[in-house]
């Protein structure tokens, strides 16, 4: 079965004039236009393509990389506003059409927007929409505390950032556990820290416990290499210079460098960290 919206391991059934048929294993075809195919390809061979609807509406074939693929997220620019909704960039060929009824606000060119692709029930065409909540549902989670998830950035709220778990929960990243700065449409590892008895999910970008504090430990020495091996910062330095100087909490920061101090790797300084070679 050859799938809309997706990326589809097809071979190449015969060559024509207008590109290369791929087949599936049931042999149903569609075209890879001339344009699109890689040097070298022969028939016999298999192509990882994705597949979309050309402006006739038939199933076509690329291998341009699409920012978006079925049921998933992306932060996406408006590359024009028409009659009955905004088009938007994804990389490939034809826009991604999002209609009005699909649009939390309406969508001005040249702006981005953070929106989901599903399949349109009535025309099968790709379709996009701005109202991330209606394809999100933390009732029957499938992820367990310490698991490693993939996050997409969605919005900020005054507690902290709002994330997509793994393109199907909600997940919250609190502000005072956020030491870098993250960006809409941004997809990142994390972790789940907490899941609660409501189904909320608390999300960290870095791993909890030891793996953690190892982690940590190692950024510090590759900052102490880069900085001719001493660091201006002490167990006495502020939380918030720390922050800015290394992305980490302080008491993250004393755990690490305690961690190294008892491996001899470093000694305390009056004013700062020196690397002991």
């Amino acid at each position: 079965m050859i799938e809309l919206g997706k990326y589809n391991l097809l071979e190449v059934a015969r060559d024509t004039d207008s590109g290369l048929f791929l087949e599936d294993k049931e042999g149903n075809s569609v075209l890879l236009p001339g344009k699109f195919i890689p040097e070298g390809t022969e028939v016999g061979d298999f192509l990882e393509v994705y597949i979309y609807r050309d402006n006739e509406g038939r199933l076509t074939a690329t291998t341009q990389e699409p920012k978006i693929t079925l049921y998933e997220f992306a932060y996406l620019e408006v590359a024009l506003v028409g009659k009955h909704g905004a088009f938007l960039f994804y990389g490939i060929d034809k826009d991604l059409f999002v209609p009005f009824r699909e649009q939390k606000q309406k969508m001005e060119e040249g702006r981005s927007y953070l929106v989901y692709m599903y399949l349109d029930g009535q025309t099968d065409r790709l379709t996009g929409s701005a109202k991330i909540e209606q394809f999100l549902d933390n009732a029957d989670l499938e992820v367990l505390e310490g698991d490693e998830v993939l996050i997409t950035v969605w919005k900020n709220t005054d507690i902290g950032t709002n994330v997509i778990v793994n393109n199907k929960y909600i997940g919250l990243i609190y502000k005072n556990e956020l030491f870098e700065k993250l960006y809409i449409g941004d997809v990142r590892t994390a972790y789940v820290h907490k899941i609660r008895e409501d189904g909320k999910i608390d999300v960290r970008l870095q791993k909890d416990g030891y793996t953690k504090v190892e982690s940590s430990a190692k950024k510090i020495l590759d900052i102490l290499i880069r900085k001719d091996g001493f660091l201006l910062l002490t167990d006495k330095s502020s939380p918030d210079r720390i922050k800015k100087e290394l992305g980490m909490s302080k008491k993250t920061f004393k755990k690490s460098i305690g961690s190294l101090y008892k491996k001899k790797l470093i000694e305390f300084e009056e004013k700062g960290i020196r690397l002991l070679k």
